[in-house]
């Protein structure tokens, strides 16, 4: 099965800014580079300079890359949700758990300008329509959660 491909309206807000691109071919992510990075406290603010337009009927979602493993943070917001109303600039807001944030810049546990500091994936979503009912479908795992199908 062949993707499909979208056209997304990309502009640069930074001298700086990379237009996101696939590592490798056959990657659902595109690499999104820091251009800029603000320390506010214990969050770690990374500016990309880029904005992009995404169609109506599509969404952008932006994670953490794999390397994430090496640095001690984490993305706030788990995914970050990109509407196509939004226009802005993407942005990525981590949290480190370490309190001397200075000492921090001078090591390999933060994302430097430069570096790729996440991945964003743009995907066709359905407009949904709920439907309130008195009862639902009888399912073998029914109201089940938090591991009830084994570990």
């Amino acid at each position: 099965m062949q993707s499909e491909n979208i056209n997304v309206k990309i502009k640069k807000l930074h001298i700086d800014a990379v237009i996101p691109t696939y590592s490798k071919p056959g990657d659902a992510g595109l690499d999104i580079t820091a251009v800029d990075v603000e320390i506010e406290g214990d969050l770690i603010v990374y500016k990309t300079g880029i904005a992009i337009a995404i169609p109506k009927g599509y969404v952008g979602l932006i994670f953490p890359r794999s390397s994430i493993c090496k640095k001690d943070m984490y993305l706030t917001n788990g995914v970050g949700v990109i509407d196509s109303e939004y226009t802005g600039e993407i942005m990525f807001k981590y949290k480190t758990s370490k309190t001397n944030l200075d000492e921090l810049k001078d090591t390999d546990n933060l994302y430097k300008i430069g570096d790729r500091v996440g991945q964003l994936i743009i995907i066709k979503y359905p407009e949904v329509n709920f439907i309130e009912v008195d009862e639902l479908d009888s399912t073998e795992r029914g109201s089940g959660g938090f591991g009830s199908t084994g570990e």
